[in-house]
């Protein structure tokens, strides 16, 4: 340690015992304090152990104005020069990062629309599909972009036989979010050939040369070796589209494939009815229900209606407490219900299962056994089940579920989800027509799909005709099934290198896209005319609130 920085220790032991007061900056004393100060508690204190030692060191630290390296600062340069010096070095750089953009003129309407007032929206009618099933929407736009996406309450989704009913406004969170896709950088823009971005002409040019090929075309073979892969379609146009090019094309095959799709649904009432149905219910009428796995508030199509209808019956009110009241007094007939009971018996949790009034845990094995026990203790012939216990719920419970669907025989609803194995759905159809909900709580309509097939076995057909080289040409609409195919089914680079032309369309450009030789760029349903049925088969129109933003094409374009 540098000596004259050095404290004396020995010094400051003597001047401790001593209470010598220390010297402070300027030689002022502790004896030197105001009269205020020294009629305090006569301690004295010090703000450090130099300022005790009162060194010369000390002294000349605390004299000096600036103590650390002030003598260095010779520079000429004033602090507020320096500080215009760097402001401007920093203006400039970011200057030169930037993009000069054209100049643009900001022009007024000559005639501005009749309708449009800046800062109010205009709204239109329109849908957007999951799953093929439409979900109505009342779309909002503001000077011509679309920026918010509610439930249009004017559908017949929305609405009831009540003529005083003013409908829903609600949609779901896929709904919400969708419009999100619409600005969405990563979206793909232009059309591309490998990789390499190229003309729309160009393609409709290679497919049309294909067609026309003399000897070797599709028209010349009528169609063999072509393919189509779609999702579930419902539109009515596209399906007319699809059954004229089938006409003109007799070889051509269409095939349909969804990752989350309701084969076991239609394998179910296959079984029951000898055909594919679709089934709607109506839960504005349903005093007690059974789901078997179905998450009917969230996750089916029609959920929007069926939740709301779900809620309403749940709702005690005044009138409904009055009514059973009054029939209990006078004793003419059971009393009507306040509100539903739901029972629910699932593998997995749901938002269906968390609203239940009783909930039973059973594994995904044991549905249809809980189902088939259910079924023959209501009457119905279904034969052996399994072992005692094997259904996965209580058999005092089952019976009092079985008893409390039959004193409400026409005013209860059985559902089976999706998940649940066909056989399940058979028993549950059963169910409903032995308690005689069928046309009362249960309906039954045509399936809503354009073409009603079994999706994983249409795409096992098309794998195998791939792999025994009939296709020459795939055209796929929508989907990745190069990511969400099953592992044995799925059409990767090593299955369709026999395929000669591969095309999608698509939004993005994603793993099906990468191994096709063309990519077209799909238009979002806000940008496109287009039509497809909600879940209770009524037909409704897609309109677009903006013109394309990129160079898409819609799946009408592509068919033509």
């Amino acid at each position: 340690m540098d000596n004259d920085r050095h404290i004396n220790f020995k010094l400051l032991r003597d001047r401790i015992m001593k209470s010598e007061p220390p010297a402070v900056a300027g030689g002022l004393t502790a004896n030197d304090q105001p009269p205020a100060a020294a009629g305090g508690s006569g301690k004295t204190y010090w703000r450090s152990l130099e300022e005790l030692a009162d060194s010369p060191l000390f002294e000349e630290f605390v004299q000096r104005e600036f103590p650390q390296a002030a003598e260095e600062w010779n520079d000429p340069v004033e602090r507020r020069t320096f500080l215009k010096l760097m402001g401007a070095s920093l203006a400039l750089a970011g200057l030169s990062g930037c993009v000069i953009q054209p100049p643009e003129k900001i022009v007024p309407y000559v005639k501005q629309p009749e309708e449009e007032v800046p800062g109010r929206g205009l709204y239109f009618a329109t849908a957007f599909s999951l799953g093929g099933i439409a979900t109505p929407l009342l779309a909002r736009s503001n000077e011509g972009r679309p920026t918010k996406l509610e439930g249009n309450p004017d559908h017949p989704n929305n609405r009831n036989s009540d003529p005083n009913d003013e409908g829903s406004s609600a949609t779901d969170i896929f709904s919400q979010a969708s419009i999100l896709t619409l600005y969405d950088p990563d979206r793909s823009q232009t059309p591309m050939y490998r990789g390499e971005t190229r003309a729309w002409t160009t393609f409709v040019a290679e497919i049309r040369g294909a067609i026309e090929k003399e000897n070797d075309g599709f028209k010349a073979k009528k169609g063999a070796g072509l393919r189509f892969l779609t999702e579930t379609i419902t539109s009515p146009s596209l399906a007319a589209q699809m059954k004229s090019i089938l006409t003109d094309f007799p070889e051509a095959k269409w095939h349909q494939y969804e990752p989350a799709n309701r084969d076991n649904a239609r394998a179910g009432a296959t079984m029951a009815f000898g055909q594919p149905v679709n089934t709607i219910y109506d839960f504005s009428k349903a005093d007690r229900i059974l789901s078997l796995g179905s998450d009917f508030l969230a996750c089916l199509p029609g959920s929007l209606r069926y939740a709301r209808d779900y809620a309403a019956k749940r709702r005690v009110t005044n009138a409904k407490i009055s009514d059973a009241l009054e029939m209990e007094r006078l004793r003419t007939g059971p009393a009507p219900e306040i509100m539903s009971r739901l029972y629910v018996v699932e593998s997995t949790p749901t938002i269906t299962g968390a609203n239940a009034d009783h909930r039973f845990a059973i594994r995904p094995r044991q549905q249809k056994e809980f189902a088939r026990f259910l079924a023959g203790w209501l009457g119905l012939k279904t034969g052996l089940f399994s072992e005692e216990g094997g259904w996965g719920v209580p058999v005092e419970q089952v019976w009092a579920i079985g008893r409390d669907l039959q004193q409400h025989k026409g005013a209860s609803i059985l559902i089976a989800g999706d998940e649940a194995p066909p056989e399940a759905h058979a028993l549950v159809h059963g169910m409903n027509a032995a308690l005689g909900n069928v046309g009362k709580t249960v309906f039954y309509t045509d399936p809503l799909e354009a073409n009603s097939v079994d999706q994983t076995q249409s795409l096992r057909e098309l794998v195998n005709d791939i792999d025994n080289g009939k296709v020459e040409t795939l055209i796929i609409i929508g989907g990745n099934p190069a990511y969400n195919t099953p592992v044995d089914l799925r059409l990767d680079l090593n299955r369709l290198n026999k395929v000669k032309l591969r095309a999608h369309l698509s939004l993005y450009d994603d793993e099906t896209s990468d191994i096709c030789h063309w990519h077209i760029p799909a238009t979002h349903y806000l940008e496109s005319w287009g039509d497809a049925r909600s879940y209770d088969g009524t037909v409704t129109i897609v309109q677009p609130l903006i013109a394309p933003l990129y160079e898409g094409r819609t799946a009408y374009e592509v068919l033509a």
